[in-house]
């Protein structure tokens, strides 16, 4: 349990802080309205992956007892992974100039993130493999994975959406970028992790 409760944060807090579509949505409506406006951007994560994960899950188990396909899969969870830590040592400060755009609600975010890649990439190449590896071991494990990972995820937007109202400078400062340069290197590891379990998978690794 304390494996997935670590790699739910680790993972959880690297979506959360990442820049991207949804993030700089929270951005923007912070700055042209308010907090709360910016916390139910955040939000939209609860209603768009359920679908997502239930798909990933299904589609996973139909292809349980092919330990190739498997070990396929779990090697595309770590390039994926991977990426996203190269991403993650890249980061520069966030633009927090007004981009313009209409007012949007919890419905704009919600279409946003559904129309992003990176959730169906993440749930079919490392999400749902670890929630299947976790429940295994017990339902328990694979619930704090869950758990943890939308607690961080969502939790880190909303975050900085108040550190937006406040504070401004927070974005584009040190501090942001010393945070994602270690959750990059953290990323790198869980990688690692994932090229391992697909080498076993493909029997290269006992």
């Amino acid at each position: 349990m304390l494996s997935a409760l670590a790699a739910g944060t680790i993972l959880g807090l690297s979506a959360g802080l990442a820049p991207g579509p949804l993030l700089a949505l929270v951005i923007t409506q912070t700055l042209k309205h308010n907090v709360r406006e910016g916390v139910k951007v955040a939000a939209a994560p609860f209603i768009t992956d359920l679908p997502i994960i239930l798909l990933s899950l299904l589609a996973l188990k139909q292809v349980a007892d092919f330990d190739s396909l498997l070990g396929l899969i779990s090697l595309g969870g770590g390039l994926y992974v991977l990426h996203l830590a190269y991403g993650s040592f890249r980061t520069v400060p966030v633009d927090l100039q007004d981009s313009g755009q209409q007012p949007r609600s919890l419905r704009k975010g919600a279409l946003i993130n559904l129309l992003n890649p990176h959730p169906y990439l993440f749930w079919v190449t490392v999400g749902a493999p670890f929630i299947l590896k976790a429940g295994k071991e017990s339902l328990w494990s694979a619930l704090a994975f869950i758990c943890s990972f939308y607690v961080l995820l969502v939790g880190s937007k909303v975050s900085l959406a108040l550190l937006t109202g406040k504070s401004r400078r927070f974005m584009i400062g040190k501090g942001y970028l010393y945070a994602m340069r270690v959750l990059g290197a953290l990323l790198a590891l869980f990688a690692i992790i994932l090229f391992r379990d697909g080498l076993v998978f493909l029997g290269i690794l006992t």
